[in-house]
């Protein structure tokens, strides 16, 4: 299980709410959290999935995600 973090334009908790079903949904995310008083808005999800699919289900729901180190 790796902890990866993202740099995204989730604003709000109507935002957070946008993205649960695909994020809570998702095989291979065990945990995951928007820290909206971040100004990157930074989204830290524990998965075995890879960034690229991370942000890919992130997409899906309107929004961005970019990986950061």
């Amino acid at each position: 299980m790796n902890t990866l973090k993202f740099k995204t334009n989730i604003k709000c908790g109507a935002c957070v709410a946008t993205v649960t079903p695909h994020l809570t949904g998702a095989e291979g995310i065990e945990n995951w959290q928007v820290d909206l008083q971040d100004p990157n808005r930074t989204l830290t999800v524990e998965t075995d999935k890879s960034a690229e699919e991370v942000a890919d289900l992130v997409k899906v729901a309107g929004y961005q995600a970019e990986p950061v180190a």
